[in-house]
Order: structure tokens, then C-alpha cells, then sequence
């Protein structure tokens, strides 16, 4: 049994969790070989910030037997470096992928854990820890959700189970679609199965919602997905904390960027023209209905958004 782990870095963002994620990461791969794990680091900083590079070349250095490749590139977004990095553990004849954000840390026993129930059926194809929020400012693990997998409502609706809610195990044993991209371990024979131009995560999701697809195709390829409530990882997520509900969902909005919130809106609408015919009537009217919403809502607070129809037009005329 051979497992890559992948993870991207960004400038700023990312590189003040590197000396927290990176020890945490190490403790919970050390039940495997060194010869049968490998981590791959895709950096997507811009040319002139080296500060993600330099803290791991410093940790490759003071761990010299963990086998760590680091990647720099110019920004591909998360699809394309993820991509990037599911071909080459194919390449290495590796068995799984742990795609994994560096905003995170995870008990010593998760991955392990996870490998347990994946490698017991070949029928699953993805497994998903139980991601609770980690206050990274307090140094704190808490008890709050961040995400027990994605689960789908018609409509094209998907959403992290239990996001924001207190765990008290009551979605241990709740079906789910996939895992969050958060921490997410994936079967890389059934990733096989499903990629299309050899692409794992559709590259048109520079960055949002490209679990979301991922975890819809594979489900209907036929491959099931599992909550691991045992495997604890925690989360500094920056948003998700204002709770459901249309201002809740406001709310969260406003503290992205207008870039983020640009691509959020695409990758929506590449979700309902990708996998509209494969829903139910119920569900195709709920998508119909809900693109004209978005619409309005665009028109009246979000104009920036109205350019973004052409780019989906182009990405399915391409």
C-alpha cells in the first residue's frame, strides 16, 4: 500500500501554518514505511514571495529521510496543481491520495484511520475524516464543525454536513457524497476511472466548488464515499462560520474578495450546465430556478458577476 500526500501553498496565506501543519502531517504518516509514503508540495506563490519555499526546504532539511517533492509554479489554482500531483503518485504506482490543506493539523492516528475503511471495500472510492475548526490564533482544537463531508440536495445543492454546528456525534454514521477539499483521501484507480482529458479535478474550477464536482462524478461512476468519524483533523477555515440561512450565506460572501466570490459564482454554473441532464425533473427545475436567482441577485449586488456568463460560455465552447 503506497500513499501520496499532496498539498498547494499561496504566499501569505498559507506559509504561518506550515510550522504547525508540517510536524502534524509527519506524526501521522509515521505508521508507514518511509518507502511507501511520499508528500508532494505544489507551491502556486507569485514569483517574488519564497516564504512558503524556504520554511519547507528548512523542514526537508531537518527531516532528510521523509521523501518531500517540492513544486513551484506560477498560480494554477487548485484543479490544475492537484492534477499535477495525481499524476505523478500514478506515476510512483501509488494506491491513494490524501489532498490536504495546509491550514490544517490532525491527530497522530487520522490518515491511518482512513486507509483502514478505504482499503477495506474496492468499491470506495474517496473517505472523509471528521474536520473540526481548529482556532489557529487561540492554538485551539474545538468542538465546533467544519465539515463532516459534502452532501447533496437537489438542485445541484451541496454543503458540508454539519458546518458551524457543536459535534456530538450525530453524524458519525450520515451518508455522503464526498469529502471536503479540505481533507479529502481519494482511490487512485477509481480517480482513473473518472478523469477526462487527463484531468482528475476538472482544471475550468481554478479554485471553489472543484471537490464538490469531483465527489458528484465519482458518485455517479458508481463509487461510494465514506465519513470516518474516528479520524480527527482540525480546520482554521476563514469563512463558513456565520451558520446557514440567506444572510448567513450573505454574510460569509462579503468577507471574500471579489475574485473569489467571481469564481464561486462560475464553478456554480458549471455545476448546473455539467451535470443538469443527470438529474431528476424535480431537481432540473430547482437548477433553472436557482440560475435565475443567482442572476438577480448578481444584477442587483454583485454586477462584477454579469462578465462571468461569457467565461462560462467559453469554457464549454472550448
Amino acid at each position: 500500500m503506497k500513499l501520496v500526500v499532496g498539498f498547494i501553498t499561496y504566499n501569505d496565506s498559507s506559509a504561518k501554518y506550515l510550522g504547525d501543519f508540517l510536524p502534524s502531517l509527519r506524526a501521522a504518516l509515521a505508521f508507514l514505511p518511509f518507502e511507501e509514503r511520499m508528500i508532494f508540495a505544489f507551491d502556486n506563490s507569485s514569483p517574488d514571495n519564497n516564504i512558503n519555499r524556504l520554511s519547507l526546504e528548512y523542514f526537508i532539511k531537518d527531516n532528510p529521510e521523509e521523501l518531500i517533492r517540492l513544486t513551484r509554479n506560477k498560480n494554477l489554482g487548485f484543479s490544475r496543481a492537484y492534477n499535477f500531483m495525481i499524476r505523478q503518485a500514478k506515476k510512483l504506482h501509488a494506491d491513494y491520495f490524501l489532498a490536504i490543506n495546509p491550514d490544517t493539523i490532525m491527530e497522530p492516528d487520522a490518515i491511518q484511520k482512513l486507509l483502514v475503511k478505504i482499503s477495506s471495500d474496492p468499491k470506495i472510492g474517496s473517505v472523509s475524516p471528521k474536520i473540526l475548526r481548529w482556532d489557529f490564533a487561540k492554538q485551539t482544537k474545538t468542538k465546533q464543525l467544519d465539515s463532516c463531508g459534502l452532501v447533496l440536495a437537489p438542485g445541484l445543492r451541496f454543503r458540508d454536513l454539519g458546518q458551524g454546528e457543536l459535534d456530538e456525534g450525530q453524524y458519525d454514521t450520515t451518508s455522503i457524497l464526498g469529502p471536503s477539499g479540505a481533507a479529502a483521501l481519494y482511490r487512485l484507480s477509481a480517480l482513473e476511472k473518472i478523469k477526462t482529458n487527463h484531468d482528475y479535478f476538472d482544471s475550468r474550477f481554478f479554485m471553489y466548488k472543484e471537490d464538490c464536482d469531483l465527489a458528484y462524478r465519482l458518485e455517479k461512476a458508481g463509487f461510494k464515499s465514506r465519513l470516518v468519524a474516528e479520524a480527527l483533523v482540525y480546520h482554521d477555515r476563514t469563512v463558513g462560520s456565520f451558520g446557514q440561512g440567506f444572510w448567513g450565506h450573505l454574510q460569509e460572501r462579503r468577507r471574500l474578495s471579489r475574485q473569489a466570490r467571481a469564481w464561486s459564482f462560475k464553478n456554480q454554473h458549471l455545476l448546473f450546465v455539467k451535470h443538469f441532464w443527470q438529474e431528476n425533473l424535480v431537481s432540473k427545475l430547482l437548477i433553472i430556478a436557482r440560475i435565475l436567482i443567482l442572476f438577480i441577485f448578481s444584477l442587483i449586488l454583485e454586477q462584477f458577476n454579469l462578465k462571468e456568463y461569457l467565461g462560462i460560455w467559453r469554457s464549454f465552447k472550448a
